[in-house]
């Protein structure tokens, strides 16, 4: 029950505040120094602009701006909430299996802080152990975790940004760079290393490629504090950039949330709002059940759970995995003028801006509207290499962008499955769950 320390989770989407408040849980980002954040700043090749939160989305019933925070406080938080209610019992231990009879999960098994081995046993599980979840191999045959990357970051100390209210984005060589204020005094300060070129921490060579590499290309507003961390020896953190379709489990009396059940490139900052909104849709599917212990019943929840949240799994899942591809730089002409297309549109503003800032927010989740701004920025990027004049060279560009686009777009949607993104009936449950005003 120690305060955990975790680079992931320090974001939380406009969309994700809204769906806290609908669960009841809006004040467990109060009293943990937790930073408003009204949208980005975006950097590339020596300019620099900034895309905000749509403030007049008439879609989005609450304050458009989202917060960034040390993550363990958060989860603090989330367990005094939950300690607080009388029905609630914590138990701090380490899952060691799943207990089975007849393909019904029936409870686990545990190693207390005690040592001691021992069984709790219940109706409904839920399993939600996280990105390196050791329990969901022994529920699903097709673990499908793939390791896209690595986010490696750092906390500059006794600091504050220039303007702390924006997340900074570099559109920096090999990737992306990101700094953001997590606290009054605390900055974060992290980049993607792609796997086949991942310098060493022992030996010193990542603070070399920082130094050489990354440092150079963050702009200079932000790069005395960029260097603070790295000169005051600040801890350097790796975690695995994984994705992870959704699959549901053929065993009965156990659901599977978060990163154990669903993952998607941590740029776009979505984890926590998707999880939040699953568990939105499961409350509403399983209130009106009177008793847990009917497996069948359970099961009939999980499988409408598992359609009725594509509208806004899918959106997220698909722009963070497309997004990630688009901010990996190439010497390529095609895909470095689909990167700088994405560049132009996120930051032209008006309802290009809007659009696509209401889309990473967790404001707009509609998967057509995603289908409709990835389609813009494509043709936005052909018409810019195909100008002044479409030569024989820029047209084969054009076309071999028109196929990258394709190539991230059409895999991504087939994955979370276009019927059950696109059906009438799905968007319609989700936007009942999602406006939903019931609480706690």
């Amino acid at each position: 029950m120690r305060e955990p320390e975790r680079m992931m989770g320090e974001f939380m989407q406009p969309g994700g505040r809204l769906m806290l408040s609908k669960l009841g849980l809006q004040d467990c980002l109060e009293d943990i120094d937790a930073q408003k954040a009204t949208g980005l700043a975006v950097y590339k090749d020596g300019k620099e602009a900034d895309a905000p939160f749509p403030v007049d989305n008439n879609n989005f019933s609450y304050e458009p701006s989202a917060r960034s925070f040390h993550n363990g406080r958060f989860v603090q938080q989330l367990r005094r909430k939950a300690f607080s209610l009388s029905n609630v019992r914590l138990e701090e231990g380490t899952v060691k299996s799943l207990l089975e009879e007849k393909g019904v999960v029936k409870g686990v098994t545990y190693k207390n802080k005690e040592g001691e081995e021992t069984t709790a046993l219940a109706p409904l599980t839920v399993v939600c152990d996280g990105c390196y979840s050791n329990l969901r191999r022994s529920l699903n045959d097709d673990n499908n975790a793939e390791i896209m990357s690595y986010i490696v970051g750092y906390i500059s100390k006794n600091c504050r940004l220039e303007e702390p209210e924006k997340l900074h984005l570099i559109l920096s060589k090999p990737s992306f760079t990101m700094v953001y204020q997590i606290s009054s005094t605390d900055v974060r300060c992290g980049f993607e290393v792609l796997p086949e070129n991942f310098p060493s921490i022992a030996n010193g060579e990542m603070s070399t490629f920082m130094k050489n590499t990354i440092v150079p290309q963050v702009p200079p507003k932000l790069r005395k504090i960029f260097l603070k961390g790295i000169d005051e020896g600040a801890h350097i953190k790796v975690v695995p950039a994984k994705r992870m379709t959704s699959t549901l489990s053929k065993k009965k009396g156990v659901i599977v949330l978060g990163d154990a059940f669903n993952m998607r490139h941590p740029v776009v900052a979505s984890g926590m709002m998707v999880l939040l909104s699953d568990i939105l849709i499961l409350r509403r599917l399983l209130q009106p059940l009177s008793n847990l212990g009917d497996a069948n019943k359970v099961s009939e929840v999980i499988n409408s759970f598992y359609d009725i949240r594509k509208p806004m799994s899918a959106t997220v899942n698909t722009l963070g995995n497309a997004f990630s591809q688009v901010l990996i730089g190439s010497t390529d002409e095609a895909k470095e003028a689909m990167r700088q297309g994405v560049y132009d549109y996120l930051c032209s503003g008006g309802f290009r801006t809007s659009g696509m800032m209401a889309l990473l927010g967790g404001m707009n989740p509609r998967p057509l509207s995603l289908v409709y701004h990835l389609c813009a920025i494509t043709l936005s990027s052909i018409g810019q290499l195909l100008s002044p004049f479409p030569s024989p060279l820029r047209i084969w560009h054009s076309l071999k962008l028109f196929g990258l686009a394709m190539k991230m777009l059409v895999p991504n949607l087939k994955a979370e499955g276009v019927s059950q993104m696109l059906f009438p009936a799905n968007a319609a449950a989700y936007h009942k769950s999602y406006m939903a005003a019931t609480t706690l």
